[in-house]
């Protein structure tokens, strides 16, 4: 069932000929009205609508990206003087129906578009430059960067591919100057946004409410796109029941309609050969049938324009100048018909005027608050952007602190609204919580072959418990199979909103082998066990680093593996101080293109605190990542060592393997001092995708030097191991893949296969 609208209204005087009646009083009072605060709004807005011209209405259809069309006719409309007095539109066509109806005209829309990064506004997760410190953990490990949910049923995943967050605040800022609108009949221009109720599948005609929520609700694709609230229904894509709505843009008091369809054109019989486009095609039989329908509903002075897009995909976002395009050749094929609706310059300028933004000023923010489902975060809101308080309203400042809310990786959506009490204008923040959390875990994969019977596989998986405490406090547990087993965990409880301290008492129990050298020949393998507990205070530095210092206790052994069975097993026991400094500011772990990620660390072994010996051991990494176009450069240095005489075999630093001197086996050499530097240069040689999904591959290659010393007086450059690779990788949702083939200066050769973290 159709819920009803109620934009209908008698066509207003001539503006121009009634202050030419009037006098200038009537263009002082307009001029006033114009420059009205966000907050003022006339009862009934003034239409420039001539009254011996007929009213006329737009109708949008839906489309994905072959929608961006609508804004290449929208030009043509401006050039030939056609006034629009009503909008209808349905998903990408009530996207840009909705911007020309908050008074943007059609040359800003165009802007807009092409300014946008499509990649960026089809993608919820923050950029990991911008991500919290500690979820930018999440990536290293070889841990898929994804996770799911955990839920009373088991695992949960969300109800949409990407839940809309940075496309929302896309819309918010562009709409910003008619936020105070609630009743889109009062926008520049009367609009409606259709979408469908996905609980009962009945159209929902939206012509109230928030603006960008039902721009959003409307192009909601199922399975692609959250589900969006609206008034209390669960909303998604209006093409599902009206992608053409001309029967609603009859009844918006118009006279004359220019419909614009860039409906999905059907696969011919050689183009099914999927059953993706199986699938596709039953999809769009329905949507046509019923556009179909409505089109039949055109009248004799109704004009219908058809973009030629071709077999352009509602997901092709990379051809957005072919779209515009489109528009403007299939407006201007209408060129004669249209010119019959065309209006005088003056009068068209009038009418310009008049569905020009009311709200031209920004206003000052006397009060920031949450609504009341989300007043569980006030403290966190208040502590990020609290300085907006007693400031003109700033759209960058509140994006970045709806970024920053964000990168805490707790929330589906962050939004915002202005609101007023009495002559105060202020902020009020909505923060929806995860659907599908507060819990959730990530699963990893790491698998190496080097082609010559040496393979090693490690499957991880890490919960992550959030939103503990109103504070925040987390949980994370790491379990790991394979080569090197592991279990760890970690309580992370914050000590305030305001102030970025924390204290983090954790356990972690690892098994891993160490190889015995001499003369770069092995004598034997050790597996060593160790478990540790311990307590670290903290402070994060902003999202690109953390500071800790902590005490630490534990106790383990090792025992021979290969070798001499004679060789004594030993257990020793751990405990002492540890301070750690880290850095990160990179793009990708992966593939890096820009940043640098560096970090160093001491661990002082006691006897006062349970160790067996005293000893010092400290070590560092560092990356840096310079990007020119397609190719990045990257260079990187590793460095540790055991400050002691004595060292066990357990506190060893161990080298090889892929981009680890690659010529060389993983794990090959090992010793209680090392160093390893890189200089790798990679190309982007594919996209893999057609602009919003997109799967990059690189070639590659990498110039390594390295080596490990028994004795910090034996490190020179003369002993150093000289390795080059050449590889090729992507970077999949699983993790990066890599196909290597590494040499050493000393003629030994390695290829590699390697999903997973590589160094």
């Amino acid at each position: 069932m159709t819920s009803s609208i109620s934009v209908k209204r008698a066509p207003p005087p001539d503006v121009s000929k009634v202050i030419k009646q009037r006098g200038i009083g009537v263009l002082v009072s307009l001029m006033v009205g114009l420059l009205t605060g966000f907050s003022a709004v006339a009862e009934e807005p003034v239409s420039a609508a001539p009254i011996n011209r007929p009213r006329i209405g737009l109708v949008l259809s839906g489309g994905g990206a072959r929608g961006i069309a609508h804004v290449g006719v929208l030009k043509v409309l401006e050039e030939l003087h056609i006034p629009v007095d009503a909008i209808a539109g349905t998903s990408m066509g009530a996207l840009v129906g909705g911007l020309y109806a908050s008074g943007m005209p059609a040359s800003e829309i165009e802007r807009l578009i092409n300014s946008l990064d499509w990649q960026a506004a089809f993608r919820d997760r923050p950029s990991r430059t911008m991500l919290g410190f500690r979820r930018k953990q999440d990536d290293r490990n070889f841990l898929v960067r994804y996770s799911l949910g955990i839920g009373k049923d088991g695992l949960e995943l969300p109800t949409g591919l990407i839940q809309g967050q940075n496309q929302t605040q896309i819309l918010r800022s562009a709409t910003l100057s008619v936020a105070g609108i609630s009743r889109f009949d009062q926008l520049p221009i009367p609009f409606c946004a259709i979408a469908t109720d996905l609980e009962s599948g009945s159209e929902v005609v939206m012509d109230s409410g928030d603006l960008v929520t039902a721009m959003r609700a409307s192009m909601s694709a199922p399975g692609v796109f959250t589900p969006v609230e609206f008034n209390g229904r669960l909303l998604v894509d209006g093409g599902l029941v009206n992608n053409l709505p001309i029967d609603i843009a009859r009844q918006m008091n118009v006279d004359v309609l220019i419909v614009v369809d860039v409906s999905t054109p059907l696969y011919t019989r050689d183009e099914l050969t999927s059953p993706l486009a199986v699938t596709n095609q039953s999809a769009a039989i329905m949507v046509r049938n019923r556009t179909g329908e409505k089109r039949r509903g055109l009248h004799g002075d109704d004009l219908l324009i058809e973009p030629q897009l071709g077999t352009m995909s509602p997901g092709d976002f990379s051809r957005v100048a072919k779209a515009l395009l489109a528009g403007e050749l299939a407006a201007r094929s209408s060129k004669e018909k249209l010119n019959k609706l065309a209006i005088n310059s003056d009068d068209y300028e009038s009418h310009v005027l008049m569905r020009a933004p009311r709200h031209t000023e920004s206003p000052n923010i006397d009060f920031i608050q949450t609504d009341r489902d989300s007043s569980r975060y006030a403290d966190a809101v208040n502590a990020v952007v609290g300085g907006l308080r007693g400031k003109p309203l700033n759209r960058a400042l509140i994006n970045e602190g709806l970024a920053s809310l964000y990168a805490l990786d707790l929330f589906e959506t962050i939004d915002y609204k202005l609101i007023n009490h009495g002559e105060s204008n202020g902020l009020e923040f909505h923060l929806e919580p995860k659907s599908w959390g507060p819990d959730y875990v990530r699963v990893g994969i790491n698998l190496e072959d080097d082609f010559a019977g040496n393979s090693r596989y490690n499957l991880a998986g890490r919960l992550i418990m959030t939103d503990l405490n109103a504070l925040g406090a987390e949980w994370l547990t790491d379990i790991q199979i394979g080569n090197r087993p592991r279990f760890a965990t970690e309580f992370l409880q914050p000590l305030s909103w305001t102030q970025p301290f924390f204290v983090a008492p954790r356990m972690e129990y690892e098994l891993h082998t160490v190889p015995m050298l001499r003369d770069d020949t092995t004598l034997a393998q050790y597996r060593v066990r160790n478990s540790l507990a311990g307590v670290d205070v903290g402070r994060e530095l902003s999202s690109w680093g953390e500071l800790r210092v902590g005490l630490q206790r534990g106790s383990g052994s090792s025992e021979v593996l290969v070798g001499d069975p004679l060789l004594p097993t030993t257990h020793y026991g751990t405990g002492g101080y540890v301070a750690r400094f880290a850095y990160d500011t990179l793009d990708n772990v992966f593939f890096p293109r820009h940043g640098q990620q560096f970090t160093v660390q001491w661990n002082g072994e006691r006897r006062a605190l349970g160790s067996d010996y005293d000893s010092n051991k400290v070590f560092t990494e560092w990356q840096y990542a310079k990007s020119f176009d397609r190719y990045t450069m990257v260079l990187s240095v590793d460095a540790g060592s055991s400050l002691s005489d004595h060292t066990p075999a357990q506190d060893y630093f161990t080298l090889g393997g892929f981009l680890n001197l690659s010529g060389l086996t993983a794990g090959s050499l090992a010793g209680p001092h090392y160093a390893v530097g890189r200089f790798i240069y990679f190309r982007q040689i594919g996209r893999g995708g057609s602009g919003v999904l997109e799967l990059p591959a690189y070639a590659g290659i990498s110039i390594e030097a390295g080596n490990v010393w028994n004795k910090r007086s034996d490190a020179d450059f003369a002993g150093l191991h000289h390795d080059a690779s050449l590889f090729f990788g992507a970077d999949s949702p699983l993790g990066p893949v890599y196909l290597a083939a590494g040499v050493d200066d000393r003629r030994r050769t390695a290829f590699y296969l390697f999903l997973g973290r590589s160094f």
